[in-house]
């Protein structure tokens, strides 16, 4: 089977969309081995080294990373029965690529702890002070405020993800997820800042968050004076299910930021396209990734809007690569994250399309693979940090986040004293 054919059928599976210029099988193969030890001719490798030249990694925070679970009912972590249904074999191959992806092993009870345990495992390779932040996701609750199970694809609680931060202090943060429409949203915010949480995170389509609504708006003031930003997908959401992609336009992050909310779009909005609601709501279809760039380019919110660049390598993202490579006036509001476990999705990645795009030098593609079986975080920060275009690559800033998630002093107490 060609590869473009092999990618189309994962688009079908939720995966990835359809992808341009792909020719081959996928270049590693179907599955991530999860081989454990790097050799240490390849950690040491002078490539690898220089990775680090010019950044502090006490400053270097992986600012999206995904927390999975479900079979460890001590977590509270939960995920749909659809995942596991005959009825439902879209979902089921999608959970096996990411529980591979993770290198989730043993019975389903212990994938929790398996998961984490290989993420720091991963972590071991990274230089002291480097850390990952990693995400809570709440249910999807209805227009009234009220939990649907029916309509959630998974559960990560916020005292889980706390939880798994605080007993490994040097390699964890941790950013909750709050639904604003919930009759708590504002104390449970007070609380997450309590227990240390440096983001909210939400994906609109998968949790039934219309980011336009004013059912946020009281949400907003909080989230406004605790200067806590706000992590939210936009543009097109596969990866998971979801009956509300309108949910994702960018655009309707306006709102937000018009109270006064920073707002971090994931994957500067690299993938599908949504209605130009600027132009009313008959407005053209455009791709979503410039409606983000029109909103990176207003003044007003040059303080207010930023974007990560987690999966931009990936194969339904990368054709945006060059454009935000080019555009040095976004670096200072860049943040990079490695959406992990995907990078251990072994088909959604390939160095040697980003090598043939001229991002990259093809000599370093044998040693990314390489790397990438054994340590897909580390795949993942390397091929970024390897990047350029037209002699550009990502500003160390784009990698030093830590500053952006440690909010001014007292901003966080102020919302707290309030209540």
């Amino acid at each position: 089977m060609k590869r473009r054919a092999f990618l189309r059928n994962l688009g079908t599976l939720g995966l990835v969309g359809s992808i341009a210029g792909c020719k081959y099988w996928p270049e590693q193969g179907l599955r991530n081995p999860c081989l454990n030890t790097l050799p240490d001719s390849v950690a040491r490798h002078p490539l690898v080294l220089s990775l680090w030249e010019g950044l502090d990694p006490t400053q270097v925070w992986d600012s999206h990373t995904h927390l999975v679970g479900g079979g460890d009912p001590l977590t509270g972590a939960w995920y749909s029965p659809n995942l596991d249904s005959v009825w439902h074999p879209f979902l089921r191959m999608q959970k096996a690529f990411y529980t591979n992806a993770g290198c989730m092993r043993g019975e389903t009870h212990a994938w929790d702890q398996s998961y984490v345990a290989r993420l720091s495992h991963l972590l071991e390779l990274m230089p002291p002070g480097f850390k990952t932040m990693l995400f809570a996701f709440d249910w999807y609750h209805n227009e009234h405020g009220d939990i649907d199970k029916n309509r959630s694809m998974f559960f990560i609680p916020n005292v889980y993800a706390a939880n798994v931060a605080r007993s490994n202090r040097e390699r964890y943060e941790w950013v909750a997820s709050i639904h604003p429409y919930r009759r708590d949203s504002v104390d449970a915010l007070k609380s997450a800042i309590r227990d240390g949480a440096r983001a909210i995170k939400w994906l609109p389509s998968a949790q039934g968050i219309d980011p336009m609504s004013a059912r946020c708006d009281d949400f907003y003031t909080a989230m406004a004076d605790s200067k806590l930003p706000l992590i939210c997908h936009a543009g097109l959401e596969i990866a998971v299910q979801g009956g509300h992609q309108e949910f994702g336009n960018p655009l309707r992050l306006r709102r937000a930021m018009d109270h006064g909310v920073r707002v971090v779009v994931a994957h500067c909005a690299s993938d599908g396209n949504d209605i130009d609601i600027d132009q009313g709501p008959d407005g053209p279809s455009v791709r979503s990734y410039e409606l983000f760039a029109r909103m990176m380019d207003e003044q007003r919110y040059a303080n207010l809007l930023y974007g990560d660049i987690s999966a931009l390598t990936q194969l339904n993202r990368n054709w945006a690569l060059k454009d935000v490579l080019k555009r040095v006036d976004w670096h200072p509001r860049l943040l990079n994250g490695s959406d992990y476990p995907l990078p251990g999705i072994m088909p959604l990645f390939s160095a040697t399309d980003i090598a043939n795009m001229g991002l990259i030098d093809i000599a370093a593609v044998p040693l990314l693979q390489q790397i990438r079986p054994h340590n897909s975080l580390l795949f993942d920060f390397m091929l970024k940090r390897l990047l350029r275009f037209e002699k550009q690559g990502f500003a160390n800033s784009v990698f030093e986040t830590r500053k952006f998630f440690q909010p001014s002093s007292g901003s966080a107490d102020t919302l707290i004293r309030k209540s």
